[in-house]
């Protein structure tokens, strides 16, 4: 936020408080994003739980990858694991994804990946069969959050972050951009 933006923000939000009876309603600055990283996970087979009263449940293993941009360098540790329930017709996936990164510093970012996926039932259906599909017919839009011991990346833990994904055969590729 520009430094004007705050004074008219400030300046809203006073006239807003000294006259109590108008309406308070205001429309805040627009959020930006900041691209972060590139995060190229390595995935396994699929570990079929089967059909439950939630949906299709499925396991997909976290065996390695790599993490890449301006903000981060590193490799994703095999041993996370995506957990997916798969609804109304294969047409939308809701994922659970958890994982480590170990950047080129040392430090170790837990991510507690959460996403949403959504296309029509022939594409989810090729999905499903480990096909690729065009990034434009598929939806795929996460919310990453993060967790660090090291003092140099605390700021992770102290924002909100959305990113956008694609699938492929062996991968899940995700750019992963910071609010500010």
């Amino acid at each position: 936020m520009t430094r004007r933006a705050c004074y008219d923000f400030v300046i809203r939000a006073v006239m807003i408080m000294a006259r109590p009876n108008q309406d308070p309603l205001m429309r805040l600055p627009r959020p930006e994003l900041e691209h972060v990283c590139d995060i190229a996970v390595e995935i396994g087979a699929p570990i079929e739980v089967g059909q439950t009263d939630m949906g299709l449940r499925r396991l997909i293993p976290i065996t390695g990858g790599v993490v890449e941009g301006d903000a981060m360098r590193g490799k994703v540790l095999a041993g996370g694991a995506d957990f997916q329930l798969i609804l109304a017709g294969q047409t939308q996936a809701h994922l659970d994804a958890r994982y480590v990164l170990e950047l080129e510093d040392g430090a170790r970012i837990w991510v507690h990946n959460a996403a949403l996926r959504v296309t029509s039932a022939e594409d989810g259906a090729r999905l499903m069969r480990g096909v690729p599909v065009s990034p434009e017919r598929v939806y795929f839009r996460c919310q990453p959050r993060f967790e660090a011991a090291h003092s140099r990346w605390q700021w992770l833990a102290q924002h909100q972050f959305v990113g956008v994904g694609l699938r492929l055969p062996d991968a899940v590729h995700i750019s992963v951009y910071k609010v500010t």
